[in-house]
């Protein structure tokens, strides 16, 4: 894909095109993912919300490969998350958060993944989201995940992170400062 100006968080055209066939070829490839969705009406939103293609490209662009996971009917909303097979190779050798980041004096990473997933204008998953991506196929067989933090574990200085191991989802804490080239975040973007 062609580069993005991140600043205005706008696509152009051939971007917009490119990714929406991108995005078409994933779904039509993955169908068991969704398979009671419908790929026009899914586009169909995706069009009337061109914030919402900006945010799938960045997740595209850092390696994210976002697929329709759920529909909420009541909201009438499609959400889409990471399916890349290990976590997302463009958002790993993060910290937690800003505050984790400033904190380090040493070392520091070059972003954080809740300072990340803002820019993007996406979500880190919740542990309950993660398991249940999980479902969906083996993910983060060989790294892991930052996931959302309850904030009375990240007052105290640490973050959790998810990953699967011998058939299970593993739920682990650091401390928020902390980076790994094999730890990055999966996101969420709900249209």
């Amino acid at each position: 894909m062609t580069k993005t100006d991140r600043t205005n968080k706008t696509l152009a055209s051939e971007q917009r095109e490119e990714l929406l066939n991108t995005l078409k070829e994933r779904f039509e490839k993955h169908i068991d993912r969704h398979e009671f969705m419908e790929w026009p009406k899914i586009q169909e939103k995706l069009e009337a919300n061109p914030d919402k293609l900006w945010s799938l490209h960045e997740m595209e662009r850092t390696g994210g490969e976002p697929d329709v996971i759920e529909y909420y009917k009541a909201n009438d909303e499609y959400v889409f998350c990471d399916c890349s097979k290990e976590s997302p190779d463009g958002r790993r050798s993060v910290c937690y958060d800003p505050e984790a980041l400033e904190s380090r004096k040493k070392n520091k990473p070059e972003n954080s993944a809740v300072g990340m997933a803002a820019d993007m204008g996406i979500e880190l998953l919740t542990e309950e989201q993660y398991r249940n991506f999980q479902k969906l196929g083996d993910f983060d067989l060989k790294t892991s995940s930052w996931v959302q933090t309850p904030p009375d574990i990240r007052d105290r200085g640490g973050a959790l992170f998810c990953d699967s191991r011998y058939g299970q989802v593993f739920l682990y804490h650091n401390g928020a400062d902390s980076y790994y080239a094999a730890r990055g975040f999966r996101g969420s973007l709900r249209v």
